[in-house]
Formats: structure tokens, sequence, C-alpha cells
């Protein structure tokens, strides 16, 4: 019979160092989040957005990943003149173990926003698609139904050359302004939204394209080449022209978004839109042109201008930096409400085009500036003395 020797080993002493020792307010949670949500739950669209773009005020602990020939790296704050709370400190000094330096998380405001109206890859698609569908439908019928034949002659000439000419602006906004503002922006949250806006403008740009090709194999005599020449040379246009360009050439992309869809838009393009086209179409036997309109109208009313507002919300009562943040835009609303303006009043004397005429310009023209007013309530800010012109 072998004896068996009894084999003596360390006994674990615990000091509650060890990895999940310490218990902390989620340690007993069934679901991992690093960030707070905007309600008592994370949405689905706060899951695949929020901090999904690295930065080293938050998580990049080595840095930047790529940069740009001058030395700086990622999304630079000073891409904008605006500020968030935060904006002043310096990057921490990031490496593994260090903890960010003892700052506070996040580091800066910018993260803070959040997209009210949630979206992201899916919901694009969806709306996008149900948007086309619609508009396919409605155009498919009106041909069946021989409706372009209703139009009044002075109609159809208003919607080759002013209809058409407006796929100009969208087209030139989507690709020039917020395509190149979503780069620019420092969080995913802004850059979802912001690409989702340049993507309602090319859609709506393309959706007037295809709706005058429509008309051109319609309608016997439709000119459907007659918006590049109103475009180009109509003294009507030039003003929204010469806007629309000076708004693709601005460095700042927050003065880029803020000067469309807080000032552009509400003085020019729902002037236009509503005002006028939305307005006179009907008395003109025109039923089609309205369905096709409202569908950017929609993009911008009660989408792009909702994401707007929330986003400059939080700057102009930023804990640290509001009235920094207001007397800059101050200043971008009188430098654009002034030209937006002059724009809206050199398209007048197409309000005189239609044979049945919509309701007056100035009456369009004040309920477009008492909307406007609205907005700037919304975010804090006051009428500028421009508005007045």
């Amino acid at each position: 019979m072998t004896e068996t020797t009894e084999r003596s080993a360390p006994r674990p002493e615990f000091t509650d160092a060890e990895a999940g020792a310490k218990e902390f307010p989620d340690s007993t949670a069934r679901s991992y989040n690093y960030f707070t949500p905007a309600k008592r739950r994370q949405s689905h669209y706060e899951d695949v957005t929020v901090e999904v773009q690295p930065d080293p005020r938050h998580y990049l602990s080595q840095g930047w990943i790529y940069g740009f020939s001058d030395g700086r790296g990622g999304y630079p704050l000073d891409w904008t003149a605006l500020k968030a709370w935060g904006s002043d400190r310096p990057e921490p000094e990031r490496y593994p173990g260090s903890g960010g330096k003892g700052y506070d998380w996040p580091a800066h405001g910018w993260h803070e926003f959040r997209d009210p109206n949630e979206e992201w890859e899916l919901t694009f698609y969806r709306y996008n698609s149900n948007v086309v569908r619609q508009i396919n439908q409605n155009v498919e019928t009106a041909r069946q139904t021989k409706a372009f034949s209703q139009w009044s002659p002075n109609w159809v000439t208003f919607v080759e050359r002013n209809v058409g000419a407006w796929m100009h602006v969208d087209h030139g906004f989507g690709l020039y302004v917020f395509a190149n503002a979503n780069r620019r922006a420092p969080t995913n949250m802004h850059n979802n939204a912001i690409s989702v806006n340049s993507m309602h403008r090319i859609r709506f740009a393309q959706d007037l394209a295809l709706y005058n090709l429509t008309l051109s194999e319609e309608i016997e005599g439709f000119d459907g080449s007659a918006h590049v020449e109103t475009w180009n040379s109509d003294d009507a246009w030039q003003g929204v022209r010469e806007v629309a360009e000076q708004i693709t050439c601005i460095d700042d992309w927050c003065e880029a978004v803020f000067a469309v869809n807080v000032v552009f838009e509400p003085l020019v393009g729902e002037l236009l839109r509503s005002n006028l086209v939305q307005q006179a179409a009907p008395r003109n036997g025109d039923y089609v042109t309205p369905t096709v309109v409202g569908a950017g109208e929609w993009d911008y009313a009660e989408r792009d201008l909702r994401y707007t507002k929330a986003m400059f919300e939080l700057l102009t009562n930023d804990k640290e930096f509001a009235e920094h943040n207001k007397s800059i835009l101050d200043g971008w609303l009188s430098k654009w409400t002034e030209r937006s303006i002059a724009a809206a009043r050199r398209l007048q004397p197409i309000w005189s085009q239609p044979d049945a005429k919509a309701p007056r310009f100035e009456d369009g023209l004040d309920r477009a500036k008492s909307r406007f007013a609205e907005i700037l309530s919304d975010l804090s800010l006051k009428s500028p003395k421009e508005l007045s012109q």
C-alpha cells in the first residue's frame, strides 16, 4: 500500500484589488453603456451613432490616428468660431493608464448633441425610398390621366423656368455646403444629421431634374433646358444665385449650416415653395407640382430644421460659451439676413408670371419673416434690424 503524500499550496487571499471586485453604480446592469442617453433608456439611434467616431478627448488614448499636412489631427475644434463647454481645454495627454489627467468626460460639450430625427443608415434609406416612391406614383398617375394637359400656357413657362431653377440651389447646397460641413463637424451625431441633410438636398434636386424630363416628354413645347438659362441669366434669379454661391464659399462649417437652414431657407426657400409655387399651382390647373415640391418642403420644415434647432439651442444655451456664441450668431444673422432679403425681393417679378396669381409677394414675404422670427426666438436669438428691409 502506497502512502499518499499531502501537498501544500498557497491559499488565495482576496484583497479587493482583483478585476471586478470594485462595485460601480451599474455593476449589476445586464447591458453595457458608455454614454448618457437623452432619455431614460438609450435608443437604437444612440447605440449605432454616439461615440462611434473616436476622439482623444474621450477614449482615443494614443491620439488621432490620422492628420493633416500642418500637423493637426482629426477634427479640429477651430473649424468653427462657435464653442461648446470645455472647448478651450487643451487636449488631454493620453496614454494607457493616464486616466485623461483628471478631466471629467466628456471633455467638451459638442458630444451632448442628439439628432431629434434619430437619423442613421436604416432610417435614411427607409425615409427617402418612401418619398421617391410617392413622388413617382403621383407623377405616373398624372401621366396616365393626362393631367398635364390642364395646365395654362403661362404656367408651363413658369414651371420650366422657375421650378426647374431651384434644382441648382439644392444641388449646390447638397454637395458644397452640407457634404463639406459633414466632414468638418466634430462628432458622429453631427456627421449623421448633416450628411442626411446633404442627401435630402441632392435627392430633391434629382426629383426636380427627373420631373423636368417627364414634363419635356408629356407637354408639347416644354423646354427642358430653360432652367439653365434662367439660373445663368434671368435677372430675377441672380440675387438667389449670388447668395447661394456665397454660402458655398463659407469656411466655417457652423456658419454654413446656420446660413442655409436658419436664414436662407425660411426667407427665400419657403417663400418660393410655400408662398408661390404651392399657392399658384392649383389655380393654374396644376395639382402635380405641389406634390413634388412639397416633398422638399417637408425635408426642410419637418426634419432638417428640427435637427438644426436642436444643434444651435445647445450652443446658445451653453453652460460656458452662451454669450460668445450669441455674439457670433448675431453677426452671421446680420450678414445673411440682409443678403437673403435682397435676394427674395429680387424674385418679386416672377409672382406676376402665372395667369392665376398667387397671394401678393409682400404678404408672402411677411409670412416668411414671421416664420423666421419664430425660429430665432426658439434659438434664444433676437431678430436682426435687417429683417425690416
